[in-house]
């Protein structure tokens, strides 16, 4: 069986379950293995990619956001075969956006790449900001699989992998986290 990593952009699925699915809680170890299961490939490691939101001082809500993320990615670390790799914020015109999160994501596409081990990389976004590294993997001869929700994601990246799936209702049913 052909080995794969799955990179999942955190604030793009987080979007998708929001939006798309009443905020449901999914269960990430179901999630990564029902994928590989219905791929038919070995999971090496999954990795989230997020960044910690603002904590300002004397703020109880920022408090409670924090501590709740912090709980969640110290879960998601004791998970078998995950890692969390973090980005930051930065004020942007009024708003806080995620930095170093796409280039996080890329970096590893391209390095996970090279060498042969891995054959596949599952990838969970929905921006083109990756295509230059997808094509970097492909020039390896690395099979891409694009998992996205159609209200989200750029026709660039979906021209560029070589396979895409839709995250649908049924998936969701799937990885549900039932343990609440």
């Amino acid at each position: 069986m052909e080995k794969a990593i799955i990179l999942i952009d955190g604030g793009y699925l987080h979007k998708v379950l929001k939006r798309s699915y009443n905020s449901v809680k999914i269960d990430y170890n179901k999630f990564s293995g029902v994928i590989c299961t219905e791929l038919d490939l070995e999971r090496l490691r999954t990795y989230y990619y997020t960044s910690m939101p603002i904590q300002r001082k004397n703020n109880p809500e920022d408090e409670k956001r924090y501590s709740g993320i912090q709980r969640f990615l110290s879960n998601l670390r004791r998970l078998p075969r995950f890692e969390v790799k973090l980005g930051k914020l930065q004020l942007i015109g009024g708003q806080f956006r995620q930095k170093m999160v796409d280039v996080l994501i890329s970096i590893d596409i391209i390095k996970k790449s090279y060498g042969g081990e891995i054959k596949h990389i599952i990838l969970i976004a929905g921006d083109a900001d990756f295509v230059p590294a997808i094509k970097t993997a492909k020039d390896e001869d690395v099979i891409i699989h694009l998992f996205y929700h159609p209200s989200s994601v750029h026709n660039e990246l979906l021209d560029e992998v070589d396979e895409s799936y839709k995250i649908s209702d049924e998936f969701i049913n799937k990885i549900k986290n039932t343990n609440l």
